[in-house]
């Protein structure tokens, strides 16, 4: 899910809401957004070691094409400061990177009927997180908006060891497996699961900046329908329906 994002010695308490006015998360949709995005994932994969140096500068997957997908670049500025990608995984529609690494563990889930949403391609510019010290919190605002829009019942977590804690102490995450190779990266990743009904409203009270509205939901993850076939709808209309229904249809 991430590389890089998370500042060493964090401190549990962030100042999201100083951050908000001045942070715009956007929807890439044209190429030369998903440019920088997949620029920005370069650099910062290299950083990290995860990749080695290509021609293109640029790092991108089939999985970026997927109807089921969103991809958000966070702006400050109006300069791109880190993006995440999401996909929403359903038994209707069963695409998404953890299904295909672990499907042994997320298989039974989607046969349950469960809504998942799986955040990766987790990556922030390396000068903005000395700026931004919150820059990854203000980044899972957009996963955390979707677990709401979407009426999830878990949000999945793919990531390596060393960051494993940080999504224990802050969103409950249990590990549901040991680490494994991870397409396109070096470094094995484990497969973390946040049960969204169980922490929502506690993650809420401890951090307003989580709040958001249909509005927002809207703002963030409507598609046309040129573009898209899944729009997400108000969250009490959501349960065993919308997800469903609107990629089988």
């Amino acid at each position: 899910m991430s590389t890089g994002v998370f500042q060493e010695n964090h401190e549990s308490v962030f100042r999201i809401p100083d951050y908000l006015p001045e942070m715009e998360f956007r929807l890439a949709n044209d190429p030369s957004e998903l440019k920088k995005i997949y620029r920005l994932r370069y650099k910062a994969y290299l950083r990290e070691g995860e990749i080695d140096p290509d021609p293109s500068e640029q790092f991108s997957d089939y999985y970026d094409r997927m109807d089921n997908c969103w991809i958000f670049g966070v702006h400050a500025e109006d300069q791109l400061v880190s993006s995440v990608r999401m996909h929403v995984i359903s038994k209707q529609w069963r695409k998404g990177p953890a299904l295909d690494v672990f499907p042994d563990v997320v298989s039974p889930l989607i046969e349950q009927g469960k809504v998942l949403i799986d955040p990766t391609r987790f990556v922030a510019d390396y000068e903005a997180k000395r700026r931004y010290p919150e820059l990854a919190y203000v980044t899972l605002r957009a996963p955390s908006m979707a677990c709401v829009a979407f009426d999830a019942d878990y949000c999945l977590a793919t990531v390596k060891a060393e960051y494993q804690p940080f999504y224990e102490r802050i969103f409950s995450a249990r590990a549901l497996c040991e680490p494994r190779p991870y397409p396109a990266l070096k470094h094995r990743i484990a497969l973390m699961l946040i049960d969204v009904g169980r922490v929502r409203d506690g993650l809420m009270a401890r951090h307003s900046a989580f709040h958001s509205t249909v509005d927002d939901w809207r703002a963030l993850f409507q598609r046309s329908t040129e573009m898209r076939t899944l729009d997400p709808v108000p969250a009490l209309a959501m349960r065993d329906r919308a997800v469903p229904e609107r990629l089988a249809s």
